[in-house]
This record gives structure tokens, C-alpha cells and sequence, in this order.
């Protein structure tokens, strides 16, 4: 079934989803109105997905609408907020049938579910190019706590949450590039890939115990040269000691060009983090609370060095060549 009036998919598709907030209006109003809770600030971050650039056209609608919503609420994670609400903006092509924005509406009602947050509005329109949408996130932090890239301190430690290289590897799988010896890792590889898993419930709190925090979205070596620039540091990683999940395990012992995928695959959406060494064992009572694996990979090793930013080393400490740093939009 083609897509009709824009108010009439609107009402029966994205107004539910704003049940939850009052100053929503039901989405039939122009704007929403929204309140930051007393002594906290507002997050606000935007991220942009394409068909067949951030997601495969014919990956399924709820997936879509799982990713387009994790990939903003992992923006408001690594700024030590906890997610409020968003707006979402859709460019829906002409050929688009009502049967995928419905099975889409459906994943985002519950991937906001399973965030406790609302949609509060945002616009939809049709294009004759490929399908983009934009999302909107809001978070609330207390009051001058929000954590920033520009915090890391010589002696930090650098944790990551979660395993790395997974959603880039899961790509390939889909692409065919990549054939893991079992269909379970097939599963788990696509999965990430598809359905990243913002880490909401740890990114709110690090506010107030981590020094900087950025999330993983375009690799993790070009985003920890972002956290190094940006802090005026060196950072050192040690590459023996970056998780990794049994599923990567299995392919690299079937192919070690593999790690680039470890170094510069993006749509991880983990969280890293800086923290201070007397406040790790802080941080490790947090990631258990709030049910997160999190590994110390590194550290920060001083200021204003006029060398590599981030130095990866192996498990002997001698230093790593490594080139595939990370996805680039230009």
C-alpha cells in the first residue's frame, strides 16, 4: 500500500508514540514544549542516516528504527546525560508501502520503550532520492556535569564498554565479504550491526566520575584521536587488552586482516571514557549497576605531545602500524 496524506500517517503511526509526553500535544501541533527537570541542562544532538551509506535499503524497518534512535541516544550517553525525549524528521521515497513505516513506527515504540523516552515531534516528507532520516535526542544532565572530549588528564585510565568491531564486521557479513564458521555468529555479528546497544543506563553515570567520554561511532582509532586532540594528550593503547566478542575471535583466527575492522570499523556505539586512576574502582561499581561490561585499555600519558596522538602498542609493548583509523563522511 503507497503512502497517502502526511497528516494521516502522521496520526497513525507517529502520534502514538508521543502518548507519554504532554507537551507533545498528540503531534498535532507546530512544536513541542519541554522542561529541563530542576538543576539539570539539556543535551540536544542530531545524527543523519542514509539508505545503502548508514543502513542497508533493505534492512528491516524495525532495525532501521532501532539504529536511527541508538546511534543518537549513545550521542547523549558520552555526554554523561540521561535521554528525555526526540523529534524525528523522515524523507520517506515514493516507493516507499505503508506496511515498512508501520513495522518502522512499531521498532521505534519499542526501542523508546526500552529507554523510557517519548517522540515529541519532527516532520515527514516524501523524496525522490533514497530514504534519509534525521533524529533529534535530548538528555538531562545535572547542572555543569556534562562530559565533554576535552577532559582527559595524564595518569586517566582508558575504559571501553561493551566488545569492539563487531557492527563493522557484521556489515561484511551482510555484504558477503565475511563468512563466520557458524550461522550463531552470523546472528550475533549482523545483530550489532543492525541494533546497536546505546549504553544510556552507564553514559548517566559518568557524569561526575569520568573525565572525557566520546562514543564509538566511526572507529575507535579515529575517535580516540578526537578524545586526544581535543584533551591536548597522548594516549596509549595497549591492543591486547581491547574486548573483543567470541564471534570476532572466530574470524580473525581465520583471517588477521580482520583487526582493521577492530581499529577503523564504525557503528560500534560503544562508550569511551577517560578516568581518573583513584576513581576507577567508582567507575567499576557504576558499570556493574547499571549492567555494562566495561575494559581498561589504555591510559593518558601526558600533555601537549607534538607526536602521534594515540599510540597503539602489542601485548609486548612494542608499537603497532596501524592505518585503518576510522570512517569518514568526506
Amino acid at each position: 500500500m503507497a503512502l497517502q496524506s502526511e497528516f494521516d500517517l502522521i496520526k497513525r503511526h507517529f502520534a502514538p508514540l508521543s502518548a507519554g509526553a504532554p507537551g507533545a500535544f498528540g503531534l498535532a501541533n507546530d512544536a513541542a514544549v519541554w522542561r529541563a527537570a530542576d538543576g539539570c541542562e539539556i543535551v540536544v544532538t542530531t545524527d543523519c542516516m542514509v539508505a545503502n551509506v548508514h543502513f542497508l535499503a533493505d534492512d528491516p524497518a524495525a532495525s532501521v528504527a532501532h539504529k536511527i534512535l541508538a546511534v543518537n541516544l549513545s550521542d547523549v550517553a558520552a555526554m554523561g546525560a540521561r535521554p528525555v525525549a526526540y523529534t524525528l524528521a523522515t524523507a520517506f521515497p515514493h516507493a516507499t508501502g505503508e506496511d515498512w513505516v508501520a513495522d518502522f513506527a512499531a521498532g521505534l515504540g519499542a526501542a523508546q520503550s526500552a529507554a523510557g523516552i517519548c517522540l515529541i515531534g519532527g516532520d515527514t516528507v516524501s523524496t525522490p532520492g533514497p530514504m534519509t532520516l534525521s533524529l533529534t535526542a535530548f538528555g538531562e544532565v545535572p547542572a555543569g556535569k556534562a562530559l565533554t572530549r576535552s577532559g582527559c588528564r595524564p595518569g586517566d585510565v582508558i575504559f571501553v564498554s561493551g566488545t569492539i568491531g563487531d557492527a563493522a564486521l557484521g556489515l561484511k557479513v551482510l555484504q558477503h565479504k565475511v563468512a563466520p564458521a557458524g550461522t550463531e555468529d552470523a546472528e550475533y555479528l549482523i545483530g550489532r550491526y543492525r541494533r546497536p546497544s546505546a549504553r544510556t543506563r552507564l553514559g548517566a553515570r559518568l557524569a561526575g566520575l569520568a573525565s572525557a567520554a566520546i562514543d564509538i561511532s566511526d572507529g575507535l582509532g579515529q575517535d580516540l584521536e578526537h578524545l586526544a586532540r581535543e584533551s591536548g594528550v597522548e594516549i596509549v593503547i595497549d591492543v591486547s587488552k581491547i574486548p573483543l566478542s567470541q564471534a570476532m575471535h572466530g574470524c580473525m583466527t581465520r583471517d588477521e586482516r580482520i583487526w582493521s575492522d577492530v581499529f577503523g570499523g564504525g557503528d560500534d556505539y560503544e562508550l569511551a571514557f577517560s578516568v581518573a586512576q583513584a576513581d576507577v574502582d567508582k567507575l567499576l561499581v557504576a558499570a556493574e549497576e547499571s549492567a555494562t561490561p566495561v575494559a581498561a585499555i589504555g591510559h593518558v600519558a601526558l600533555e601537549g605531545s607534538d607526536g602521534a596522538v594515540v599510540r597503539f602498542l602489542d601485548g609486548s609493548g612494542a608499537a603497532m602500524n596501524i592505518s585503518a583509523r576510522g570512517f569518514r563522511h568526506f
